[in-house]
């Protein structure tokens, strides 16, 4: 059970570490709110969402995902489009100046853009779905449950953390001018995830 305690943190750590779409709008909402209770929705809701796509890779169900040629595709479309979408969103985004409400986004915007860029991101589902699925092949009974419990912790840490960073760079920030120049990042990775995603497409 440590073995597969410890793979599966080692795995999740490794494909969740490198800078997405997922992480910046997270770390982006940390920083950009005015206190880190504010930025929950997104933190839970991206929490949720990568315990939900852990959970079905584990299941077997990336074995469907994987196989379907309109499935894989209905994601990518609807995938860029969303990402075409939230990009437009945040680039437009201000920054808090000083003490003066900005237009950080609301509860209900984080937990719909959260959903999005988790559930709606093809590239990071396939590659949640197809690698922990896969690894977690050679797993059976509590093991197999060890090692979707180590990948889901390490998520729900990741992105706590992230939300916390981005509350104390926030913090720094008291004119809102590097919030301006994450906000113009943020889209870009943003536009450059959908045009990924659409080459990987046509090809």
């Amino acid at each position: 059970m440590l073995e597969a305690i410890m793979h599966g943190m080692i795995l999740a750590f490794g494909l969740i570490l490198p800078l997405g779409v997922q992480n910046v709008f997270v770390f982006n909402q940390g920083a950009s709110q005015p206190n880190f209770v504010r930025a929950l929705p997104v933190i839970i809701t991206a929490s949720i969402c990568d315990t939900l796509l852990i959970s079905i890779a584990v299941l077997g169900v990336s074995v469907v995902v994987l196989g379907s040629y309109w499935i894989k595709t209905f994601l990518f479309v609807i995938g860029i489009l969303f990402l075409l979408y939230m990009g437009f969103i945040v680039w437009r985004t201000k920054p808090r100046n000083g003490q003066e409400p900005g237009s950080s986004l609301p509860p209900k915007k984080q937990i719909s853009f959260a959903l999005s860029v988790s559930l709606l991101n093809p590239h990071a589902i396939l590659d949640t779905i197809g690698v922990i699925g896969t690894s977690s092949i050679k797993y059976t009974g509590f093991d197999k449950v060890a090692f979707a419990i180590a990948c889901i912790f390490i998520s729900w840490v990741w992105f706590a953390g992230l939300g916390i960073t981005g509350r104390i760079v926030g913090k720094m920030d008291k004119s809102g001018g590097h919030l301006a120049v994450l906000n113009k990042i943020s889209a870009i990775v943003m536009w450059g995830t959908a045009v990924y995603i659409g080459s990987s497409l046509f090809h």
